[in-house]
């Protein structure tokens, strides 16, 4: 596999960070949706590749969870699942909760660290497709949950390989990173998303709600939404205890999945505190780029750019499925 190397003239991470938006501005396909219901009375949205009928028993099944306000429309979540398709594997998309464009039913939403509907849907998964190889992607904000889910269920994660891509895993320093210079404007851009989401659930759960229409107007950075939605929604005591029983840096070592880490160091969402401080397992495999942004990773010309992550996921999994089969 080939290590990243930023297209000539597109090094600058800002500009890795949001060209995909430029470069893609449609999906790559039309996805077969599904909608599966919760055991606590709400839904989760799927996009697949191909209709799950269609699965082969032996056919490798790639499974992804996409970052935080992110969907099926995203530049890198159908990109991803094309590449996988590409591969002759199915490839589904679990949207978090309220992220499919339709908002979900209760109060609760989505957090980096909450694990719960990826094993409902993995375990669901499982019961539809019982004999396939699962691996599993997490980019940026799914990826900090997906290193939270592996090192949660370990032996019963029932995924043979995973990786995730610019996950923060410390979510205080990412918080207060995204505060900071030109990253405002991801915060900016991110908060609106949020707070349109959040005035729906308010006006349809104002009883259930830690805040009403015109405290949230006062919200004006992730540790604020974090400090009064957030963590008061899923059971924190504040956004810093939030960060601290959520962040997966200080839960790497309890995984026993192949695990892929991929970051860059000019990442504008986050600082080196998200770097593994210690040698990690052998079955960890941590790559750190010098550039690349924010889940960018833009390579080729800038003429004809391409997408390193679309080449690159699909070769460690290949490799993997490799000795799996051997």
């Amino acid at each position: 596999m080939h290590p990243f190397t930023p297209a000539h003239g597109l090094r600058n991470a800002h500009l890795q960070t949001l060209l995909p938006r430029f470069l893609r501005r449609h999906p790559l396909f039309t996805p077969v949706t599904q909608r599966i219901d919760t055991p606590d009375g709400d839904f989760l949205d799927l996009a697949w590749t191909d209709a799950p009928e269609t699965c082969a028993p032996d056919q490798p099944v790639m499974v992804l969870f996409h970052g935080l306000e992110g969907s099926f429309h995203s530049p890198y979540a159908n990109g991803l699942l094309h590449a996988a398709k590409q591969q002759g594997w199915l490839g589904v998309m679990m949207h978090f909760r309220g992220c499919s464009g339709e908002m979900n039913r209760l109060p609760r939403s989505y957090h980096s660290g909450e694990t719960g509907d990826a094993r409902f849907f993995l375990h669901w998964l499982r019961q539809q497709l019982p004999t396939q190889p699962f691996m599993a992607v997490g980019v940026s904000l799914g990826g900090n949950m997906l290193v939270n889910y592996l090192a949660e269920t370990q032996t019963a994660s029932d995924v043979v390989a995973a990786q995730v891509i610019s996950p923060p895993l410390d979510l205080a320093a990412c918080s207060e990173r995204i505060q900071q210079g030109f990253s405002q404007v991801y915060q900016r851009y991110l908060l609106g998303s949020m707070k349109r989401n959040l005035d729906q659930k308010i006006a349809a759960h104002p009883e259930a709600m830690p805040v009403d229409t015109a405290r949230a107007q006062q919200i004006a950075t992730l540790w604020q939404f974090d400090e009064h939605i957030t963590a008061p929604l899923h059971g924190f005591a504040n956004a810093d205890d939030y960060y601290r029983r959520c962040s997966g840096l200080s839960k790497l070592h309890q995984i026993i999945t192949p695990l892929r880490i991929i970051h860059a160091k000019d990442d504008p969402f986050m600082t080196e505190a998200v770097i593994p401080p210690q040698p990690l397992p052998a079955h960890i495999d941590y790559h750190l780029s010098e550039h690349g942004g924010h889940v960018g990773f833009v390579t080729g010309h800038w003429r004809k750019p391409t997408f390193w992550l679309e080449h690159t996921v699909p070769a460690w999994f290949t490799q993997h499925l490799q000795t799996l089969y051997k």
